[in-house]
């Protein structure tokens, strides 16, 4: 199990992604109030969606469930962008 921590932690893709997590974070801190629980929350749980589902796709045994979670990965990172 180690071997595949080490495998998703590695990709350039996942370590954006945290990135891109953090970025989101500092941005949202900045808008109002009330939108904390509309659009803030929104895009702070796309934005963690995108490497928690890389981190996952990377530990199925199987590649057609590996796709699935890159799938729904990039899916979260076209929900952000929107």
């Amino acid at each position: 199990m180690q071997t595949e921590y080490k495998k998703y932690i590695e990709l350039s893709v996942w370590i954006d992604a945290r990135k891109l997590v953090n970025i989101v974070y500092t941005i949202t801190k900045l808008f109002p109030k009330e939108g904390q629980f509309g659009i803030t929350n929104q895009m702070r749980r796309c934005a963690v969606s995108i490497p928690s589902n890389i981190a996952e796709g990377c530990g199925r045994n199987h590649k057609k469930d590996s796709l699935q979670f890159f799938y729904i990965s990039r899916g979260s990172l076209y929900e952000l962008e929107t």
